[in-house]
């Protein structure tokens, strides 16, 4: 298998860029067959074009997109391919394979014996989770029951057999958060081994996926590898790694201390770290380590990861992993529970557990600036209920120092956030009572708020204006109808009780408030992000209750009058 199909090529390439980029890789090859968008190339024999692979795939760029490298089969031989190359080995270590082929999953799926299922259950492999169960065995089960009345094909009723996955509980599957470590190039070789011998014996005694990634920042100092696997499996991956860095040190002579360098995303960190530090030091205390953790300043957008450096004895390094990642998985499950109850409450939105959110059409948002605010207001507030149905007004209080940072240069940042999330985003005047903090007035339906505030909080932990060891958390008002005020409290404040248990945000209507103009008063929010938008939602679900108990009932065996609708209402 020697031919190779190259994807992602723009209208400009031509063929002598191909031969270019295969000629300065000394990448043997024949003729390249050119289509709009790929390419075919031919190569003397599979080793070479498995190298091709290696150089080239999601590594090279042509025209300012990055080659897409693979061999050219078609689709339905994929599968068959992958599993010759990777399950079938990966399956041998636990016996015999009789027969290993694809189920109707899209994704891969294995057949062995009872241990196999029990150790592989779950598996990472290839970003995915191996599913293993049993295939009972037809012609014994015809043997040993009675023809059912049902459609061939379907299992009789009654309970489970023995062995079957749906007895008991459902094995757990392994943790979504990888460990991700730096270890220093001079030691990349050693752990590998001789021809890959060693990482392989690591992965197979720690039932781990591991991926070194070596390639990468060429003449980097480190390298990261990352480790999938169950907790526990991660942890002995760790500690195996450790041990032969720590003999490759001895054989070497390599004096320098050899720390344990965990990558975690910077999302994860302030409550690692906890309020005033107190996490980290109690991980500190009862491993017997020291635990540092790199800048904030050596964030970049491309690189979200701070590095948690942890020095002491192998067994102590060991045990200290355990706890840092316990509590970086801890965060990363209490936000996925976050964004999914998000996603249900806000139908359409697109999350994932890295914050990271498509682009909306141009032309949908507002181009924004710095000056008054929008025309309507009152007291610096816009009113909320004089829009669109779909649409919602906010107001989240900055610190006045930060405005600069939230406009950008010349009001690009603004912009393009405008444009990013489709909303309305405009920076109220200055209020000469508190000169400490500025009003952002954003406008835009749920999931345009939910992308603009993300990013301010974003920006303003990005930039700074929090420190290391603190959550960001900001104020947020929303106006609302002075007679659903009391829904929003409840009856001796059992609602906005449970709001705030429910969302750990606080939640305030101040008392003796005077409505506004549009009979209006102030709901107060207080949280970090994700804590201050469950509350939002929940509020405006609040708000949806009551408007539609407003909206007045036909009486028993009448026509429900027709409701004149505005433009705006139509559909």
């Amino acid at each position: 298998m020697n031919k190779l199909y190259i994807g992602n090529l723009g209208e400009q390439a031509s063929v002598e860029d191909l031969q270019g980029i295969f000629g300065e890789r000394h990448l043997k090859h024949s003729a390249f067959l050119l289509k709009t968008g790929y390419a075919f190339v031919d190569c003397p024999d599979e080793k070479i074009a498995m190298k091709a692979i290696d150089i080239l795939s999601g590594k090279v760029e042509l025209h300012g997109k990055v080659l897409e490298v693979e061999f050219s089969v078609p689709k339905r031989q994929r599968y068959v391919q992958f599993y010759n190359r990777v399950l079938d080995g990966m399956l041998a270590q636990y016996g015999a394979v009789e027969n290993c082929e694809q189920g109707n999953y899209g994704r891969p799926a294995a057949l062995t014996a009872r241990s196999a299922m029990e150790k592989l259950n779950g598996f990472m492999l290839e970003d995915f989770a191996l599913k293993v169960s049993y295939i009972p065995d037809e012609a014994a089960a015809a043997a040993d029951t009675p023809p059912a009345g049902g459609r061939r094909g379907f299992p009789p009723r009654g309970p489970p057999r023995a062995g079957s996955p749906s007895m008991g509980a459902r094995p757990r599957l392994q943790s979504d958060v990888p460990l991700r470590i730096l270890v220093p190039t001079q030691f990349v070789g050693a752990i590998i081994g001789k021809e890959g011998a060693t990482i392989r014996n690591i992965t197979k005694q720690t039932h781990s996926k591991i991926d070194i990634h070596r390639k990468e920042n060429a003449g980097a100092a480190e390298k990261p590898i990352t480790v999938h696997s169950t907790p526990d499996g991660c942890s002995n991956a760790c500690k195996t790694i450790m041990e032969i860095m720590l003999k490759e040190a001895v054989d070497t002579k390599f004096t320098e201390e050899i720390p344990l360098k965990i990558l975690a995303h910077n999302n994860f960190v302030g409550r690692l770290i906890g309020k005033e530090g107190r996490n980290l030091k109690k991980i500190e205390q009862d491993t017997e380590t020291k635990i540092t953790i790199s800048p904030l300043q050596d964030l970049t957008l491309y690189n979200p990861e701070r590095t948690i450096t942890v020095k002491g004895s192998i067994e102590a390094c060991a045990r200290a992993e355990e706890e840092v990642m316990k509590k970086v998985r801890e965060s990363y499950e209490n936000d996925v529970a976050a964004m999914n109850l998000q996603s249900n409450l806000i139908p359409g939105l697109n999350l994932n557990a890295l914050g990271l959110f498509p682009g909306c059409a141009p032309g949908m948002g507002s181009s924004m600036g710095s000056g008054a605010p929008p025309p309507g207001a009152h007291s610096g507030y816009a009113p909320s209920f004089g829009v669109s149905p779909e649409s919602e007004t906010v107001h989240l209080f900055i610190p006045a120092a930060a405005v600069g940072a939230i406009i950008g240069k010349q009001g690009q940042h603004i912009k393009q956030l405008s444009r990013f999330a489709c909303a309305s985003i405009k920076i109220a005047q200055a209020d000469p009572l508190d000169a400490k903090q500025r009003m952002v007035i954003l406008v835009g339906p749920p999931e345009a708020q939910f992308k603009a505030q993300g990013r301010i909080f974003g920006k303003l932990k990005e930039e700074n204006f929090f420190g290391p060891k603190e959550e960001v958390k900001l104020e947020a008002h929303i106006l609302v109808p002075s007679f659903a005020a009391g829904r929003v409290i409840g009856k001796g404040g059992k609602t906005v009780n449970e709001l705030q248990n429910l969302t750990s945000a606080e939640v305030v209507v101040p008392r003796d408030q005077t409505p506004d103009e549009n009979d209006q008063v102030i709901v107060k929010i207080i949280g970090h992000f994700y804590s201050s938008q469950l509350a939002q939602r929940k509020i405006q679900e609040i708000l949806a209750q009551v408007r539609r108990q407003q909206q007045p009932k036909p009486s028993p065996g009448a026509q429900p009058p027709q409701p004149r609708r505005s433009l705006g209402d139509r559909k």
